[in-house]
């Protein structure tokens, strides 16, 4: 017979200050990208470029799509972010949602826009070099 577990008020307070934890983090991102938008999407787009994972045409408009995105992130519910994010939840552990979004966007959408020749790298290279700038902006 298999052993019901029963965790403590113990683990269970540990366990609900961990949740809060990962929440409260997850908001203040969100929020943060709402104030950082222009400047985000500015150096995430020349990092992109710099490091040859995306190809473009016109600069600008890379950076007018980015910033689209974030636009459209500071406005989403925790469901729609989690369901853009799904493909690549497993990417790394313990992903920043904002990184992982932008991520997603620039594999499943970004690569479909008329100004973009190719996007190259690993989901894991392009994760990376985004996650770079945002903690840069976002938590610095």
């Amino acid at each position: 017979m298999a052993k019901v577990f029963r965790p403590s008020s113990r683990e269970s307070s540990i366990l609900s200050k961990i949740e809060s934890s990962k929440e409260y983090e997850r908001k203040k991102a969100l929020n943060s990208v709402r104030e950082f938008a222009n400047e985000l999407c500015n150096a995430v787009a020349s990092k992109l470029v710099e490091n040859k994972l995306v190809e473009t045409t016109s600069k600008n408009s890379l950076e007018e799509q980015i910033l689209l995105a974030l636009e459209k992130l500071g406005k989403m519910d925790a469901f729609e972010i989690d369901y853009q994010v799904a493909p690549f939840r497993n990417l790394i552990p313990n992903p920043n949602v904002v990184s992982l979004y932008l991520t997603a966007f620039v594999i499943e959408k970004l690569v479909n826009h008329k100004d973009v020749i190719d996007v190259f790298g690993s989901d894991e290279e392009i994760y990376l070099t985004i996650h770079k700038q945002v903690k840069k902006i976002l938590y610095s």
